[in-house]
């Protein structure tokens, strides 16, 4: 078997496979195939790939490898059918990605479709390996624009006090961003629509920011569920208001497959004091702050800065490129049946549960998109998307 690793696009930091990912890959019977230079951001360098028994070779025979392995999707062209490709597709933001897939009669592996909630598949879940050093980076990144010190410190000139840090969403990244900030010494509010949340946020360091009416917003998955716009409105106000004296504000709302929902309007901005600092970690989606531009970072009239740079987890390249490895080393094991890659439609981590609500999207649930050229009979939804 032959497992193909690839140089990422200009702008992606990480890299999909690591050195040290090598020797379990070469016991389970892969020669690994690696594009010269794919590890030069995330400081691998080939010599490190060939010393771990790894093969550095061109783009075009790291790409003709039986399953290739990638962050971003790569090209399709010269590929031929029969071959696999696991990454992150994004499959309902780019249709076109799985379409071009389907024309090759490639079978894609979209990893950001990982089923969470099967114990044995969070080993290979890349949504919260990179969603925790993203939140992680968001906080840093919030402390180094921020005109003051963090910490509460006592000085011989005076006492400092401590720097007042609001977290809305408390998800992997979020949850990250509440534990970092408090052990930078900060003062952390945060927010959910999962009222269940509270005790997590409570548990890493957090003041929970409970808003009038809040009931259980949680569907089977661990997801927060649809909500009115009325009551949207209700929560942004209420985590706004509590925002508006803070030094630094992270946003984590992200939805799967689409646009990232406003959750800092304009207005709310106005409001904020002189010198605080936006970091919104959705700006590559759209943006949680009504005036984030991803790539800027915007200073307004009133003194607010408002960060908008993407792929936070890829500032920490080395890090993310690791557990991502770890991640996709996880998940080629479990195609590995009797020294032979094989699809096993009985899977719920390739397929979903055989209900198809497994997932945050209904009738969705599992990393195969699409197998030989032929979509998947429970990707129904995507399947409309595509047509």
């Amino acid at each position: 078997m032959k497992l193909g690793v690839v140089k990422e696009a200009d702008g992606e930091t990480r890299v999909a496979i690591v050195p040290g990912s090598m020797k379990k890959l070469n016991k389970m019977g892969f020669e690994v195939l690696v594009e010269s230079g794919a590890g030069q951001f995330s400081h691998h360098h080939d010599s490190e790939y060939t010393e771990s028994g790894a093969t550095v070779t061109d783009r075009a025979t790291a790409l003709s490898a039986d399953i290739v392995i990638s962050i971003g999707m790569p090209e399709l062209d010269g590929m031929k059918e029969g071959q696999m490709v696991a990454c992150v597709s994004d499959p309902f933001r780019n249709p076109e990605r799985v379409k071009a897939a389907m024309d090759a009669k490639v079978t894609l592996f979209s990893m950001d479709m990982i089923p969470r909630r099967i114990s044995r598949a969070q080993a290979m879940d890349v949504n919260s390996s990179q969603d925790n050093l993203a939140g992680y980076k968001a906080v840093l990144t919030g402390a180094s624009h921020a005109p003051k010190g963090i910490p509460m410190m006592t000085t011989s000139a005076g006492t400092v006090r401590p720097a007042k840090f609001v977290i809305m969403g408390s998800g992997v990244a979020g949850l990250q961003a509440i534990a970092t900030a408090k052990r930078l010494g900060a003062i952390v509010y945060a927010s959910d629509v999962r009222k269940s949340a509270a005790e997590q946020i409570e548990s890493v360091g957090g003041r929970f920011i409970e808003v009038d009416g809040m009931d259980d917003f949680e569907d089977e998955s661990g997801y927060a569920k649809p909500l009115t716009p009325e009551f949207i409105q209700k929560v942004n106000d209420t985590v706004c208001e509590v925002a508006s004296d803070a030094d630094v504000i992270v946003t984590t709302a992200r939805i799967f497959g689409r646009p990232a929902p406003i959750t800092v309007p304009a207005s709310a901005v106005d409001t904020f004091k002189a010198g605080a600092v936006v970091v919104d970690m959705n700006a590559d989606v759209g943006g949680n702050c009504e005036l984030t531009e991803v790539g800027k970072i915007i200073h307004t009239d009133n003194g607010v800065t408002i960060v908008g740079t993407p792929n936070l987890a890829g500032q920490l390249a080395s890090t993310a490129s690791m557990l991502y490895s770890n991640n996709l080393t996880t998940f080629v094991a479990s195609l590995v049946k009797d020294g032979e890659l094989t699809l096993d439609l009985e899977d719920d981590i390739l397929v979903g549960s055989p209900e198809g609500n497994d997932f945050h999207i209904p009738g969705m649930g599992g990393v195969l998109i699409c197998a030989g050229g032929a979509m998947h009979e429970k990707q129904t939804r995507l399947e409309g998307v595509i047509q």
